[in-house]
């Protein structure tokens, strides 16, 4: 198959940068699927690339379907309806439930930035919710049909609850394995990331694609000195903390340190609604937990509830926070401080010597959480400058991201038939470095894929 008889694919956005994920895989006989339509996220252009139309025809698409529920990859989804797709869009019941939140979550957080910047917002809740109709669920290992030669089979990635690879075959061409973001393995609740398989071509995750993670003993140690440290001081240990898994994670190994006697006996306030929320899907749906955390769970261990937990419930509450004068950790989104409840915290306390900000995952390029991340001595909150006495700890070791080692072993458990890996969402310099090591270590195919260009994919 070559030339036009050759199917296409597409990297709309989500090249260059680790948020925005768009992928569209068309086929020889004319159908077109989108995998992922995620928002842009924290860079100053963020916005306006965001508002931009979507560059393919939205009546022709024939399926759009979701890997997981994180902003980045669905982000859009709502002005992709609201701009006239009215096709099916396809996930696993867990990233329906979670996307909605997430999207509901959201409306509030655009609305704000457009009126700071004199903009229309990008959607409104009443588009939000005209997506739904048009949501269905299918569950791993379930082959599924969305257009007449396209079918796809969805695999567990252990990143975050509910998230799915997306193994697309198409009849009589090549089958890609579009992988989302991949989980950092093994996670204390969820299952392993499945094997890459079978397949001819695989669209990749690269966040950490140039560095490695502490290992899980060195996260929970240094986790336990944080709050130590902090305690001492009389402190405020604040952590911005993205609501879909990290929160749990986080709330499982604080539940862990408090029951083994190794945290003090201090409050711990969680102040984001939408984790609650999120928390609540978590333990309803603990079918798709590991064995381990199972069998926690069959002793009688809730996992996200410990001694003097505090769930904020409205501003008022989060507000009262920050007059108690005592020390205390306090939990809020969002992870990468560009909104949320976690702004105000950071306002109150990054001026306090005695406290610490602990940043627990990835921060992009122009979010407030990476000038912290990268040793800003001042900066702007909501207009005022503000000045860094707070101590700035990062500890990625809780990514819910593959670490570069990690990626290249995920990459090694393909078969021989896997022609090339094209390295996707992460920055340059970590898409180029891990491409660079799947050649060398691997043999494999990789390269980093250019924006708006059309490759083709033979059978």
């Amino acid at each position: 198959m070559s030339g036009d008889r050759a199917s296409r694919l597409t990297f709309v956005t989500g090249v260059g940068t680790v948020t925005g994920a768009n992928f569209l895989l068309e086929t020889p006989a004319g159908s077109k699927v989108l995998v992922d339509c995620g928002m842009v996220q924290g860079e100053k252009v963020a916005q306006k690339e965001n508002a931009e139309a979507f560059p393919y025809d939205l009546a022709s698409v024939s399926a759009l379907v979701v890997t997981h529920a994180h902003l980045d990859h669905v982000g859009r989804i709502p002005k992709l309806v609201k701009d006239g797709y009215r096709g099916p869009i396809y996930s696993t019941p867990q990233t329906l439930e979670l996307g909605r939140l997430v999207l509901e979550d959201a409306v509030g957080i655009i609305a704000d930035e457009a009126r700071r910047n004199g903009t229309e917002p990008l959607y409104s809740a009443e588009d939000v919710a005209r997506i739904f109709p048009q949501w269905k669920t299918v569950g791993y290992h379930e082959k599924l049909s969305v257009a007449a030669d396209v079918s796809v089979y969805l695999k567990d990635a252990g990143h975050i609850l509910g998230s799915a690879m997306v193994e697309a075959t198409v009849a009589g061409g090549p089958k890609v394995l579009f992988t989302g973001d991949l989980g950092n393995s093994p996670h204390p609740l969820l299952r392993d990331t499945e094997p890459v398989g079978d397949v001819d071509y695989m669209v990749m995750e690269s966040v950490y694609g140039d560095r490695n993670h502490e290992s899980r003993d060195d996260r929970t140690s240094k986790l336990r000195s944080a709050i130590d440290e902090t305690m001492k001081k009389g402190g405020t240990l604040v952590i911005p903390s993205f609501a879909l898994d990290r929160s749990q994670v986080l709330l499982y190994e604080l539940n862990m340190l408090v029951r083994e006697g190794k945290a003090p006996s201090v409050p711990v306030f969680f102040d984001s609604p939408m984790a609650e929320k999120a928390t609540a899907v978590y333990a309803a749906s603990t079918g798709l937990f590991n064995d381990a955390a199972k069998a926690k769970i069959a002793a009688g261990d809730k996992l996200f509830s410990f001694p003097h937990l505090k769930f904020v419930e409205d501003q008022r509450e989060s507000r009262a926070i920050d007059g108690l004068k005592q020390a205390k950790i306090i939990m809020a989104g969002a992870g990468m401080s560009v909104g949320g409840r976690v702004i105000n915290h950071e306002l109150h306390y990054l001026s306090d010597p005695k406290s610490t900000i602990l940043l627990v995952g990835y921060q992009s390029p122009g979010s407030l959480g990476r000038e912290l991340a990268d040793g800003a001595k001042k900066v702007r909150i909501h207009g005022e400058e503000v000045e860094v006495k707070a101590a700035v700890e990062t500890l990625y070791g809780f990514s819910a991201h593959k670490d570069s080692d990690h990626l290249v072993e995920f990459v090694s458990t393909a078969t021989d038939r896997l022609k090339q890996v094209f390295v996707a969402m992460g920055e340059p310099g970590a898409s180029m470095h891990l491409a660079q090591r799947l050649n060398d270590e691997l043999g494999a195919h990789a390269v980093v894929p250019e924006r708006g260009t059309a490759y083709t994919l033979e059978a």
